[in-house]
This record gives C-alpha cells, structure tokens and sequence, in this order.
C-alpha cells in the first residue's frame, strides 16, 4: 500500500487553472502502483471518511460493454429537457478531464475539480486510491453539492468492484454485454454478464438492454428478487423502415412515443434511456423528446467532422461488437469509407476487430500511439489486415496515419477514425486545431 502523505501539487500560477488539474492528474496516476485495481474496500473506507452523502435523491447506475455513454448522455439531456437537475459522471474522457463530471450538461470547472481532490487527498490519510478512484470520489462530492433530482454514474469496468459501485443505484441498466477486459472479467459472455450485473441491489429495479441476455444474468437477477425490464419483452422499438429508418417509435412501462427522429446514438441505449426516464416519473412531452433525439451527440460515437474537404466519422468502437455495429450503422447510411484509420490497444481482440470491420473493403492506415504503453504496435496489427486479405499501411504515429489518409482519399469521401478512445482523441485534435486557424 503506497504511503504518499497529502500535499497540494505545485501551481504555476497560484490559482486553480488548467495547470493545476494537469498537476493534480499527474500525482494521481502516479500514486498508486497499478493502473487498474479492483475492489471495493479502499473507497468505501474513504467515503466513509469523507461522511460522503448519497449524490442525489435517486441514482442510475450504467454498466454494460458497449452503449453506457450513449445511454446516459440520451438520459441526461432527456431529464434536462424535463425540467429536472441531473448530475452525469462518465469515462474515460476525450480531449479533457472535465467531461467526466457534468452538472445540467455542462463540464465541471478546473477549480471545482481540483478543490474536490483536495478535500480527498486530505481525507484519505495513508489509504491508497487509484486514479478511478479519486476520480469518482470527486465526482460525487460535486454532485452532493449541486442540489440535484438525479445522479447518473457509468461504471468504469465491470461493475461488481467497480468504483461506482460504492453507491447503491434505484435503477441499474445494462447494456449490451460482449466480450471486452476478459482479463478482469471472463472469457465468456456468462461469465462477464454476472460481473456487470454486481450494480443491481437485492429487490431493486433492473433495465436490461442486451437483446440475448446471458442466462446467468437472468438467474441472477431473479435470485436478487429486482424488478427486471428486458428489451424487446417489455419495452421495445419499432422503426419506420427496416434497419433503423429515420423516425422511431416506443412501448413501455409508463407510456411510450411515436414518431420520434432516429438519433446518431444507437437505439438500444436511447430506447432505454426513455425508458428509465418514464421509471423515474419524468413528465417528458413528446415534442421535449423528439427535439433531444434529433440533437443528440456525444464524442466520438459517429461523429461526422470535416477535415481538408474530406468528410470523417470519428468512432470509439474498441471490440468486435461495437465494430460490427459501426460497420452496420455505415451501410444503414449507404456510407463506404475510403479508407480506415485505426490504432487499437494490444489488450483488445484485435483480430476480431479486424474481422468485424472486413465489409467494409477500405484500405486500412495503421498508426503507432508511442505515449501509450498499452497500445498495439501497428505492424502487429498489419499482419492481422493482410492475413485478413485487406491492404494496411503503417506510420509512426496515428496522426501520421491520418494524414496519409488523408492525402490517398479526394474531396467528399469518407474517412472513418477508430478503434480506441486515444485514437480518436488524437485526431480530434487535429481537426480541432484545424478549425481555429
């Protein structure tokens, strides 16, 4: 157990800028020896230290392996949209800490942040926290202090000895389970659903999203006694053409809408989000829907950006699920890429990726991430595209990769970023930078 006595981290500027988050983050990824270290029992004792109150009256609990972002950015701007104050905390973040932690939609500020370290570094005494850990922490002490309706926590990883964990959540969602950090969790589907479903409490209410859900997570609930609502069992969705039209309809506990504008999030978790907001008793009129769903975006889930007049979906998708997902949302759209620029980390089913994203026959620009150690060295992941029977490139870097995309590619074609949250953040970037000058 690590012994670092608290102290502030050095300031550059005497107040509480972005210097001083970068300081804070720094320490906290140092202080603890491993990255991921799960389990209960170490923030628990801090909280407790802390008299760390339940952030808000009701609480919603995320978990699954594809869909949990989508699921509580849709739920967050509907119980906006209904007058409600909604606390939301999610990761990992894209361009900045401070999209993790969200009062009314927006992202916390720089001081808030670091005064919520302080108050845990203070608090924590000799007691090691990984930086999940803090990071949560912070986040529920902000919520507490915002006087909010609902909070909304996205599990990390898993959800049995997750750091949301700590909190008893009214409502528990899952969503899509598939394989995905089988070293923490399990190499099947059964046994990764029993680990997800650790977020439901005994007789509480469960919204369930996966549309094949494992039998042990059907027993396992029905041992837990919850009140359980399953996707296309009791509430549902139907589109106005096949494969997810434009407009959607729903049924379910409470009510339903008719003829709302199909999202850029996947429907599974939009569906359910409406559905835990008709749990919650949300008073959420049809128009207030359809004007969320029709503005609903969260970065990088199929995000369309543009970039020296070539047209780009930015995606985070990771693992084989979500790549197959990407790849049907792509023909849904009659949308063939040009070319795929793609880095993903080397504990990730890379061949499985590559063999989910096969349909889409674009040539593939693989990138180095040389900052991240978990990363999967490009020409690795050259040899599983040509054994594939697909074309590959390889570049020192991701943005390197991107570029040369970019230059193979004419004015109008598509170009689709992914395969983890670093790649996508790196290129983000770019054309972020792009557009201011």
């Amino acid at each position: 157990m690590s012994t670092v006595a608290p102290e502030q981290p050095p300031s550059n500027n005497g107040g509480s800028g972005a210097s001083d988050l970068q300081a804070w983050l720094v320490r906290l990824e140092q202080n603890h020896p491993v990255e991921i270290d799960l389990g209960l029992d170490r923030i628990a004792r801090v909280a407790s230290l802390l008299a760390l109150p339940k952030p808000a009256p009701r609480v919603v609990t995320v978990a699954g392996t594809n869909g949990k972002g989508s699921c509580v950015r849709t739920l967050e701007q509907l119980l906006i949209a209904a007058g409600w104050r909604v606390g939301t905390y999610t990761s990992p973040h894209l361009l900045r800490y401070n999209e993790r932690i969200r009062i009314q939609g927006v992202e916390a500020a720089d001081g808030d942040i670091c005064r919520a370290f302080a108050a845990i570094d203070a608090a924590r005494g000799d007691i090691s926290l990984t930086y999940f850990e803090v990071g949560t922490l912070a986040a529920l002490l902000l919520m507490a202090e915002a006087d909010l309706d609902v909070a909304i926590l996205e599990v990390g990883l898993g959800g049995r000895f997750d750091a949301v964990n700590v909190i008893d959540a009214d409502i528990a969602v899952l969503t899509a389970i598939d394989i995905d950090h089988s070293h923490w969790l399990g190499s099947t589907r059964e046994q990764i659903a029993l680990e997800k479903a650790g977020i439901a409490r005994p007789g509480s209410t469960v919204v369930v999203v996966d549309e094949e859900p494992p039998a042990t997570l059907v027993d396992r609930l029905q041992k837990l006694g919850c009140t359980t609502l399953y996707l296309h069992r009791d509430f549902h969705y139907s589109c106005a053409s096949a494969d997810e039209g434009d407009r959607f309809s729903t049924e379910g506990v409470g009510g339903g809408f008719a003829d709302l504008p199909c999202p850029r999030l996947p429907l599974p978790s939009v569906v359910a989000a409406l559905q835990v907001a008709a749990l919650l008793g949300a008073d959420l009129q049809p128009a207030a829907a359809a004007r969320v769903c029709e503005s609903l975006t969260l970065p990088g889930r199929f995000q369309y950006e543009t970039f020296q007049g070539r047209r780009v979906i930015l995606d985070v998708a990771h693992n084989p699920a979500a790549a197959a997902y990407l790849c049907r949302r792509l023909r849904q759209r009659d949308e063939q890429p040009a070319a795929l620029v793609v880095a993903l980390m080397g504990d990730k089913d890379a061949a499985g990726f590559v063999a989910a994203m096969a349909p889409l026959a674009a040539p593939w620009y693989l990138g180095d991430l040389p900052a991240n150690p978990r990363a999967l060295g490009s020409e690795q992941l050259e040899g599983l595209v040509y054994t594939g029977g697909q074309l590959a490139s390889c570049y020192e870097d991701i943005q390197q990769a991107f570029e040369a995309a970019i230059r193979a590619t004419a004015a109008g074609e598509l170009v689709v970023v992914c395969g983890s949250f670093f790649t996508v953040a790196a290129i983000s970037e770019m054309i972020e930078l792009q557009s201011r000058g």
